[in-house]
């Protein structure tokens, strides 16, 4: 009995030393990175081009727990304390200019470091999938957003007014704008399509992440979600212009536009997950002797 008891108190003892510093860990966690985890939730809810985190986010969590931990973790001590240490001085810095991408960021970059202190690499590699689930959640910077979004814009448009043009539409295009007889034209940043090429890319990642097995495979259909988020996107102006000249000036603007918008990423899903399919089959193909 008085065997069983010794045994029994350094099994407690033994989770004891490993669960308190667990704990520490986690409360640490909370309290530096408590800001950049409440405003990025809050963009995901909040803001247009950030919604697809709300998918992404629980759905890495969920991911990453089927996945389940690696048969033989290594711990690699030293090289998660030093990732740790990047990941607050990165913390740190981003605090001190408001910056809340690279302090999101740095928040990743701290998750991971406790994973590789913890399990080590292979962990965090086994977790792949997550981990860039996660990374794509993140909003990119306000100033990279514009950067993008006027090219995006200016294509769209150009591919509009030409499609516009092959249907014996009477087209004027200057930049952005697209004059029709009556009726201009305004293509927003909103409608530029880098919400969908945003929320198709992060997509291709996980359907190349679940059902493909290559590499590159998976870069291919990443890849292929950018002219599929601009073809349609240009052609969903190209059916706004044509509804405004030979139906009404007002389908231009309110529920039609964003079911347009709504019906054509439905589409643009579906092309994807074809382009998905071939690659899969191109898989199978090339392991067959």
């Amino acid at each position: 009995m008085t065997g069983v008891t010794l045994t029994l108190g350094r099994v407690a003892s033994a989770d004891w030393r490993v669960l308190v510093p667990m704990l520490a860990a986690g409360l640490g966690y909370l309290v530096l990175f408590f800001q950049p985890m409440v405003s990025l939730v809050g963009d995901w809810w909040r803001a247009p081009d950030a919604g697809h985190g709300l998918l992404l986010g629980p759905l890495a969590i969920v991911l990453a727990w089927r996945r389940g931990r690696v048969s033989s973790p290594r711990p690699q001590h030293v090289l998660g304390l030093t990732m740790l240490a990047g990941a607050v001085l990165l913390r740190y810095v981003s605090g001190l200019a408001a910056e809340p991408f690279t302090m999101r960021l740095s928040m990743m970059g701290a998750l991971g470091a406790l994973l590789v202190y913890g399990l080590g690499v292979r962990q965090l590699v086994h977790w792949w999938l997550s981990a860039l689930l996660l990374l794509l959640s993140i909003p990119l910077p306000a100033v990279v957003l514009s950067s993008l979004a006027l090219p995006l814009q200016l294509k769209a448009s150009e591919f509009g007014a030409t499609l516009l043009e092959a249907r014996h539409v009477p087209v004027a295009l200057a930049g952005n704008v697209i004059r029709l007889p009556g009726r201009s034209l305004f293509v927003t940043e909103a409608c530029s399509g880098l919400r969908s090429l945003t929320a198709l890319i992060a997509l291709g990642v996980l359907i190349g992440g679940l059902w493909l097995r290559s590499p590159w495979s998976r870069l291919m259909l990443v890849l292929a979600a950018i002219p599929v988020a601009m073809l349609l996107n240009g052609l969903r102006i190209f059916l706004t212009g044509f509804l405004v000249f030979f139906v009404s000036p007002e389908l231009g603007d309110g529920v039609m536009h964003y079911t347009e918008g709504w019906a054509l990423f439905v589409a643009a899903f579906t092309i994807l997950g074809g382009v998905a399919w071939v690659l899969h089959l191109a898989e199978g193909w090339r392991r067959t002797p």
